[in-house]
């Protein structure tokens, strides 16, 4: 059974950090390409970081850069999404998603994982 399950969410004031976990099983880890996506209410969702578990490399959107690290351990089947400097208008429910390397949409997501910024 393919699980990602997020953790790592919570209550934060702003310019606080938050470390966010996405624990993989059920798939071949190496072979994915994993994704944060975020959405806040009344909003779109929107891509936030992802990096490809075989090569290392990785993306961050332009809202996040500077601020926000994505990285893997591969021995452990997690991906972490390191958040600082949080600014209210990261507020919204975190997702992963896994997606096969050469794929073009995610094949698997997570539950999500509420991280909430107070002003």
């Amino acid at each position: 059974e393919v699980q990602l399950v997020e953790s790592g969410g919570g209550l934060v004031q702003a310019g606080g950090s938050l470390r966010l976990s996405c624990a993989a099983s059920g798939f071949t880890f190496d072979d994915y390409g994993i994704a944060w996506f975020r959405q806040a209410p009344g909003k779109e969702r929107e891509g936030v970081a992802c990096i490809n578990n075989s090569d290392g490399s990785t993306y961050s959107a332009d809202s996040v850069k500077g601020r926000f690290t994505i990285s893997s351990d591969n021995a452990k089947n997690t991906v972490y999404l390191q958040m600082n400097s949080l600014k209210p208008e990261d507020t919204a429910v975190y997702y992963c998603a896994a997606r096969l390397l050469g794929a073009i949409k995610p094949d698997y997501w997570g539950q999500g994982t509420h991280v909430t910024v107070s002003s």
